[in-house]
């Protein structure tokens, strides 16, 4: 019997996301949006591929909690894109409400699932989340991380011309403008990407990946990311549903980690079956911990945004 992962939208993010996953053959997939018929369709559509990807696993689409139940991880990309000109933080109290309704149906459905949230804006999102659902923090988990990285990543080879595959990055804080590239724990095939370039040029690479979402938004005008996005949850339900004890940088809930209490902040984590099993503290430099730290403020006035909303809830 396959794991079950379940899909909240099945919008570009929702469904892209149900492609990677469904291609690994990572587990069974139910894809679920209020739009009568597009969850269906995408499904089946996604389904009928997989004698092609060699993937043995079902697509479901469906407007009904009641098919997601049971499932071992839900993905939560339900909400608005971003549209050009707008910040991430723009979007706060219309996908708060959006969260609030999901998180209570995913709960009585899938009580024991690990959640993992991809609508923006991310951190504060992930804190409605796990404050909604009442879930323990190993089990409520913020992608983000995973997707910068990989955009830093991605200009470091193309700066280098060398593979991708050699190339690590680690990125910290928040999932916005106040992100936390280090160039100096980034490597190429071992080698700090430090002694491979100028500091004019990283300082270039680093800005680019912090408006990496906004470069994509102000190229497709009505929509935001959704390859790199999707592909980013696909590592990460791998690594839980396959154990793999990963170090991925994730949004986790810190509770004293990093000096920072009561946030969602990306930091590597250890995932294996039951989340968030470790949460690995970088010693950072006086400027990275200030930097951090501006983050962490950042966040903490999103989450002051909507805590009396939150208190309304019961949350």
């Amino acid at each position: 019997m396959h794991p079950k992962v379940s899909i909240i939208g099945s919008g570009n993010v929702g469904a892209t996301t149900a492609h990677w996953i469904a291609s690994k053959g990572l587990a069974d997939i139910v894809l679920i949006d209020i739009i009568q018929g597009v969850p269906q369709g995408k499904a089946l559509d996604l389904f009928e591929a997989m004698p092609i990807a060699k993937g043995d696993v079902t697509v479901t689409g469906t407007e009904s909690y009641a098919d997601t139940a049971n499932s071992d991880i839900v993905v939560i990309t339900a909400g608005i894109p971003r549209k050009p000109g707008m910040s991430r933080d723009e979007l706060l109290n219309t996908n708060f409400a959006i969260m609030r309704d999901v998180v209570g149906k995913v709960v009585y459905n899938s009580p024991n699932s690990i959640l993992l949230i991809v609508s923006n804006p991310l951190d504060a999102m992930a804190h409605a989340a796990y404050k909604i659902s009442g879930f323990p923090r190993n089990r409520v988990i913020g992608m983000a991380g995973v997707l910068d990285s990989a955009r830093f990543r991605s200009f470091v080879a193309q700066e280098l011309r060398v593979s991708v595959e050699d190339v690590t990055a680690q990125v910290l804080g928040g999932h916005g403008d106040t992100m936390v590239p280090l160039p100096r724990c980034s490597t190429v095939a071992g080698i700090p990407i430090t002694e491979l370039l100028d500091q004019a040029t990283i300082a270039q690479l680093v800005q680019r990946t912090r408006d990496g979402g906004a470069e994509i938004v102000k190229y497709l005008k009505t929509g935001s990311a959704y390859y790199a996005p999707g592909a980013a949850v696909a590592e990460m339900v791998e690594s839980i549903l396959r154990d793999k004890h990963r170090i991925l940088p994730c949004a986790a809930y810190l509770e004293g980690e990093y000096g920072i209490h009561g946030l969602f902040m990306g930091v590597p984590c250890k995932l294996g079956s039951t989340g968030i099993e470790q949460i690995v503290e970088i010693k950072l430099t006086e400027q990275e911990r200030a930097e951090f730290e501006k983050s962490a403020s950042a966040v903490r006035g999103l989450v002051g945004l909507i805590e009396s909303q939150l208190v309304a809830v019961g949350a």
